[in-house]
């Protein structure tokens, strides 16, 4: 079976891995900055497209305080799509980590996404003294919705007027996944 619109098969046995950003893979990132809606309901307008080239430069997306990995599907040794983390402090000296994704048309819809962000999860626990991990979106992606319950993420609530996006203020989503919450009902392939 194949998914609508794209010659890649559907199959529930993709192996999904995170893998540090390579130079080929700054297209990707060119082309979520200058293609309208290829980024979804996060598109803010057009945005420098050399700016991955020069953050690629200094330390490769792996900062000390965010950073990005590419979501590979092994079968197909490809691109498809990035993971992000920012450090973020809420209150005293503990940070704790906001996750995002971005996967490309032909890979969404499919299984990778929840498996991404569960092995960027069980990455960021296993490397940081991190203790949160949180996740946003929008109420009218309920795809996304599910992947992060999937991950093993907790619905926490509605953040009021927090995004600015196609003219005006839009409510958001807030998830979170604790270092000793339950790790999700299936594993990701690793």
């Amino acid at each position: 079976m194949e998914s609508e619109g794209t010659s890649i098969p559907v199959s529930t046995e993709l192996t999904v891995r995170l893998r540090p950003v390579a130079e080929p893979d700054l297209v990707i990132f060119q082309r979520l900055r200058t293609e309208p809606g290829l980024i979804g309901l996060d598109w803010a307008g057009f945005l420098d497209a050399g700016q991955p080239a020069r953050r690629f430069a200094v330390d490769g997306y792996l900062g000390d305080d965010d950073g990005r990995l590419v979501v590979e599907v092994e079968q197909e040794q490809a691109a498809a799509g990035i993971v992000s983390y920012t450090s973020r402090r809420s209150a005293g000296r503990a940070s704790y980590w906001e996750i995002g994704i971005v996967l490309l048309p032909p890979w969404r819809g499919r299984g990778i996404g929840w498996r991404a962000q569960a092995l960027l999860c069980d990455y960021l626990f296993q490397h940081t003294p991190a203790q949160r991990i949180q996740a946003g979106t929008h109420p009218e992606n309920v795809a996304e919705q599910r992947s992060l319950e999937k991950a093993g993420f907790q619905f926490e609530g509605v953040i009021r007027a927090c995004e600015f996006r196609a003219g005006q203020w839009r409510d958001g989503y807030l998830y979170s996944r604790l270092r000793d919450d339950p790790p999700p009902a299936e594993l990701p392939v690793r």
